[in-house]
């Protein structure tokens, strides 16, 4: 498995190694990434992401994974968190549709 934050796509760096006589060697910065199960609300079911410690922050900050995923641009997602935000999506539509239909009537 690739080192990449499932959540915020956040990916190895590169970069020197300096020395004192100022040799530059190259040299990878690797993400904090950790192993979670992270439970949404919504779906009532636990989900495990490889995370990096800064979105697990975000997660914590933004109120959950729910939130957390439903405001995530696409584009940063894994395909796992990407077919579980479709899923909070559609969960939200369903919600949704009773409450406009009680409104017009």
């Amino acid at each position: 498995m690739s080192r990449v934050c499932e959540l915020t796509g956040k990916k190895v760096m590169v970069g020197n190694n300096v020395s004192h006589a100022n040799n530059k060697t190259k040299r990878r910065f690797y993400p904090n990434l950790n192993t979670v199960t992270l439970t949404s609300d919504g779906l009532d079911r636990p989900f495990r992401f490889k995370v990096s410690a800064a979105a697990l922050r975000s997660v914590d900050h933004k109120g959950g994974l729910d939130k957390f995923l439903l405001d995530a641009k696409d584009i940063n997602l894994s395909s796992k968190a990407l077919k579980v935000k479709r899923d909070l999506v559609k969960l939200r539509n369903q919600i949704a549709e009773p409450l406009i239909e009680a409104e017009t009537s």
